[in-house]
């Protein structure tokens, strides 16, 4: 029997179960730990603020505590709203009386105000909390409202450099990490960027603007095709920045930056963030770890919110109760599963988009009898590749899928008349072309697309013929992107390839992509794989990957 870890929240109720306890019990249920409580505060409260508090006598919250410890045991500790003095001491007095040493990871979330602007500390709790709670803390968890009220005001944080002195600061309380969360403080990729120092760390989520690991097919789809707004203007879109700071690496930090997305649905964000961290602290995760995979399921929690409420609504707790190995897509990942593919082997899929031959071809110097051989083995690739396109359509029930094929043949034509047209150039006849003898490079590539057609299995197809459709269109928007760059050494005027760079630049192939991105995307949506499905197409995307370097390898080594 497997027994999952016992978690336990120390704070205050919300009868409309978006923040407090009814939050925490949520989101500990979401992420598999068992939740146990003690209730600080009956609070009266709902998405439009607190209307009341109602305290119960500090000895009833330390029996409550007791009587969790006494028969429980825990594996981890958050507390939120301690409300006064007296509780909050009860709690340190509590804790400290029955774990002398060995305090399980505690998260204290500091709740001070409401957001409705309720206060819900008192000053004598305050500085309880902070002289007494802090030094057992594993993590705390402030806003920057609330980290600026426990500094004392002797730090105003207006900017991310703001954040990070306070988080230093912070540690001075005694607590192993800071956390500060920047969700009311506007950031952008230019704001991250002119911070940049070797001992600054930054986690950048998936479907940031302005991120350098993102995807530039992804991003010219996404700003081309449905979300032309400002939210996607990549220098200025705003971020939501969290600084962690840790006692044990003095003078380090880590950024977490994710796209902010607009939504009322933001009630008990905090109460959310510090249970998912305990959850995650109580699987024997490291703060690091456990920070990233909170951060992620919060930010998710208020991706996938429903509306409820007349003011803040709540963030959806439940949004991975169903097991899917992915997110449907949603605004701030439009297209998760190709993100997925190629964030799994990220650096694989640099070596390919990045690959020296993409550079020499770039920067113009590339011998011409490379690039001759290049695109006559090309040529040969490209009817392994129509094949394959055709092997979807056959084995397809779906018109879409049909017509995503179609188009995609109809792409390749116009690409092999591409390479006719720029062998003629290079003094290569057609008939030539046409009898050239193909590479083994070429062969083990062509070879495996049909294999995996010949499977049976469709989608496998359209994910292996997937990786050479889009890291075309990749090099192709990279190559664009950084010839505009000063002291790139890319060069479209005089470059002798520039023909091959605007092909796969293009709007016509650019078009090829998107189809080829929607059409995948849909069918993953519709049919959410298991995680041994989904570990086959990604080792088939990376095979793929390999062999595309592979072939250009084949391209450079020519003798």
């Amino acid at each position: 029997m497997i027994i999952p870890p016992v978690v336990l929240t120390i704070a205050g109720t919300d009868p409309s179960g978006g923040a407090g306890i009814q939050a925490d019990l949520k989101a500990f249920t979401a992420l598999h730990c068992y939740g146990t409580s003690v209730t600080t505060a009956l609070v009266a409260q709902n998405t439009m603020g607190v209307q009341e508090v109602h305290a119960p006598p500090p000895p009833f919250v330390e029996k409550q505590l007791r009587s969790v410890l006494d028969d429980c045991g825990v594996d981890a500790i958050k507390t939120g709203m301690l409300f006064n003095g007296a509780i909050t001491a009860v709690v340190v007095s509590t804790l400290r009386s029955y774990y002398p040493a060995d305090l399980p990871c505690l998260v204290v979330d500091p709740v001070c105000v409401s957001t409705s602007g309720h206060t819900l500390l008192d000053p004598e709790a305050l500085s309880i909390l902070r002289d007494q709670l802090l030094p057992l803390a594993t993590v705390v968890t402030p806003n920057i409202s609330e980290a600026e009220l426990l500094l004392s005001g002797n730090i105003k944080i207006t900017s991310i450099v703001d954040m990070l002195s306070a988080a230093k600061a912070m540690s001075a309380f005694g607590s192993k990490a800071v956390l500060i969360k920047g969700g009311h403080l506007t950031a952008s990729a230019l704001d991250i960027n002119s911070i940049s120092k070797p001992d600054i760390d930054v986690e950048w989520a998936e479907g940031c603007p302005g991120s350098p690991h993102n995807i530039l097919i992804l991003e010219s789809n996404r700003q081309q095709y449905g979300h032309k707004s400002d939210a996607f203007q990549a220098e200025t879109h705003s971020l939501v920045v969290d600084v962690l700071y840790q006692a044990s690496s003095p003078g380090v930090y880590c950024l977490f930056v994710r796209p902010r997305v607009e939504s009322k649905n933001t009630h008990g964000t905090g109460c959310t963030l510090s249970a998912a961290l305990t959850c995650e602290l109580s699987r024997g995760k490291t703060v690091l770890e456990a920070t990233r995979a909170a951060t992620r399921y919060t930010h998710y929690g208020i991706v996938t919110a429903f509306p409820l409420g007349n003011g803040n609504g709540p963030l959806n707790h439940m949004h991975n109760i169903l097991e899917r190995v992915l997110p449907l897509p949603n605004p701030s990942s439009p297209y998760p599963f190709i993100s997925a593919m190629v964030n799994g082997s990220y650096d694989t899929w640099l070596r390919y988009v990045r690959h020296p031959f993409v550079r020499s071809l770039g920067v113009g110097t590339l011998p011409k009898e490379n690039f001759v051989h290049f695109i006559k083995q090309d040529y040969h690739y490209l009817n392994y590749y129509g094949r394959a396109q055709g092997l979807i359509a056959t084995k397809s029930t779906s018109i879409h899928t049909m017509r995503s094929s179609a188009e995609t043949m109809l792409a390749v034509a116009r690409e092999t008349d591409s390479h006719v047209a720029l062998c003629k150039s290079f003094d290569v006849s057609a008939e030539e072309l046409v009898g050239t003898n193909e590479s083994p490079a070429t062969t083990a590539y062509g070879a495996y697309l049909i294999d995996i057609g010949l499977r049976g299995d469709e989608l496998l197809l359209q994910i292996a013929v997937a990786a050479c459709l889009f890291g075309y269109g990749e090099v192709g928007l990279w190559l664009q992107k950084e010839a505009k760059r000063e002291g790139s050494g890319i060069i479209l005027e005089g470059n002798p390839y520039r023909q091959w760079i605007d092909e796969y630049s293009g709007q016509g192939y650019q078009n090829a992509v998107r189809v080829g991105i929607d059409a995948i995307e849909a069918r993953i949506s519709e049919w959410s794989p298991s995680p041994r499905q989904f570990e086959e197409m990604r080792l088939v995307w990376e095979r793929c990957t390999r062999l595309e370097i592979a072939f250009w390898d084949m391209a450079l080594e020519l003798h």
